[in-house]
């Protein structure tokens, strides 16, 4: 191995471990908690999950023994069935961003409409869709043999080994990405967007209130004041950084493997192989991203991770002073003999 496949192979491999490591801690505050169980966003979180951690367990061990022995790293039927989820799970967690920008949008754009808006019944809808439409591209795919081990990814995705086969595959690759990554993509902004105009209306008329009240209190300490204008700044700011984020690691995670793949599909244009692996690393790391920026770094699961440990540490100090005590009372008729 070159110690560019070396290092590469290595990303893979903490790619692999952190996603499991933090979309398991999302399930487990997801089984923990009942506030986050019954919140609506919860089902499509809950999904992301799922996509993320079959992502990590399927698709990226076969990459990584791709990268490794440079070949097919298993047989035929086990390939087609790693391709066939690998496609499947992508536009899955694709949908479900989309799905979680519709539940924000509606909480904030309609917040008294909200409940009556998305139930738990209308989340199942969605879900159902997103479903139905990832497993419709795998299932045309694989029909027409065009899943398989693509050298320039180093994995088992959409593949195709026929030249005959060539104008139908690139129109039903183009389908797809514009059904998948641009759909999502457009749906992320338009809602996002509105979401952020509705945030800065409010945060002028907060600061309309504040200005106002700053000026009707004279005798207000300065550092106060200074406190009330940082807040200020820091009100704005927050929604752009949260929407910025939501859309900006959509963006990096998927588009440049999604242009890969395009570009790929003209034979002028040569691809190394050493991107192409480094464009599906970062769609792998999509995988990484999310349980951060949908829930590990929000308030209520921070708090419900921080439960869970402090349960646990309790509990282990717990038996451990059990176990302290037992041998205290075993040593007493030592010592009285």
């Amino acid at each position: 191995m070159s110690i560019w496949e070396l290092l590469l192979a290595f990303v893979v491999v903490l790619l692999m471990l952190v996603a499991l490591l933090a979309n398991v801690l999302v399930l487990l505050c997801f089984l923990y908690s009942a506030d986050i169980r019954k919140q609506v966003p919860g089902l499509f979180i809950l999904n992301l999950t799922f996509c993320n951690l079959l992502m990590a367990v399927s698709s990226m061990p076969l990459t990584l023994a791709g990268i490794i022995y440079r070949s097919q790293p298993a047989g035929d039927q086990l390939c087609h069935a790693v391709g066939f989820l690998e496609t499947f799970l992508t536009t899955n967690s694709m949908l479900s961003m989309a799905a979680l920008s519709i539940d924000r949008w509606i909480a904030v754009v309609f917040p008294l409409s909200y409940h009556s808006k998305m139930r738990y019944r209308d989340a199942a809808l969605i879900l159902s869709y997103t479903w139905l439409h990832s497993a419709s591209f795998p299932i045309v795919a694989a029909s027409l043999s065009w899943v398989g081990f693509h050298h320039l990814y180093a994995s088992c995705t959409l593949y195709n080994k026929r030249p005959e086969d060539r104008t139908q595959f690139v129109i039903f690759t183009g389908v797809f990405h514009a059904l998948s990554f641009l759909l999502s993509l457009v749906v992320l902004c338009f809602t996002y967007l509105k979401v952020l105009k509705v945030a800065r209306f409010h945060c002028k008329r907060i600061d309309v209130i504040t200005m106002q009240t700053l000026v009707l209190l004279v005798d207000i300490h300065p550092s106060v004041r200074e406190r009330c204008l940082e807040e200020q700044r820091r009100r704005r700011q927050r929604a752009t950084k949260k929407i910025s984020t939501f859309i900006g690691t959509f963006i990096l995670c998927f588009a440049p493997y999604v242009i890969t793949r395009l570009v790929e599909l003209s034979s002028v244009v040569h691809i190394s192989a050493h991107w192409g692996i480094i464009s599906k690393c970062l769609a792998y790391s999509k995988a990484v991203s999310d349980p951060f920026v949908y829930s590990l770094l929000r308030h209520q699961y921070k708090k419900t991770w921080k439960d869970i440990i402090n349960k646990i540490l309790k509990r282990s100090s717990i038996n451990s002073s059990a176990l302290a005590g037992e041998s205290h009372t075993r040593n007493l008729p030592q010592l009285n003999e």
